[in-house]
């Protein structure tokens, strides 16, 4: 009995400094979740999880609407807090937590830690949800720092390399992973 996991990165938001809960989607970013919404459409999706974070919910709420189904929001989902970069771009901040996985800036958070908590999140969800299929709404961190739990090959470059949105589709038989499919595409309708 397979259980199916979609991890739907958030579509394109506006970066306000301080206003990372509550910003939410550009227009480019509303008419993806629209996209999504259509990709999904003939696929089984039992259950919506999501970051407390307006940009994940609202890339995914177009496609519960129209499931007629409630997003559960759980804290532990959120985006990984980068923390203070002063002197350091942003990617050679990323690039340095992806390389040392147990390093943080200050008042940032570990890959190993973010990791840990949205793991311990997902693996109660398979338990819960199993032969279901699960909805995520979740950022480029949180995304691929569940898929590298799963297998290393997900890292900097993986994270780099995605999109806004973006989803993938992990199939697991109880806590082990069978296969993972990319069903995003700038072409996808």
């Amino acid at each position: 009995m397979n259980t199916i996991l979609y991890l739907i990165r958030h579509a394109e938001s506006p970066y306000m400094a301080g206003k990372e809960l509550e910003r939410g989607l550009s227009p480019k970013g509303q008419q993806d979740a629209e996209r999504v919404k259509l990709i999904l459409h003939n696929e089984k999706c039992d259950h919506f999880y999501s970051s407390p974070y307006a940009r994940a919910i609202s890339t995914i709420r177009p496609l519960a609407e129209e499931r007629k189904q409630t997003i559960q929001l759980i804290d532990d989902l959120r985006e990984r807090t980068i923390g203070d970069i002063s002197g350091t771009g942003f990617y050679e901040a990323k690039r340095a937590v992806y390389q040392d996985f147990t390093f943080s800036f200050p008042g940032g958070e570990s890959s190993a830690a973010a990791q840990k908590r949205a793991v311990r999140v997902v693996e109660q969800l398979l338990n819960q949800h199993a032969g279901d299929s699960i909805v995520i709404g979740t950022h480029g961190d949180i995304m691929t720092l569940l898929l590298n739990d799963f297998d290393p090959f997900y890292g900097f470059d993986f994270w780099q390399s995605a999109s806004m949105p973006d989803i993938y589709k992990a199939e697991f038989t109880i806590l082990q992973l069978n296969r993972i499919t990319r069903e995003w595409s700038e072409q996808s309708y």
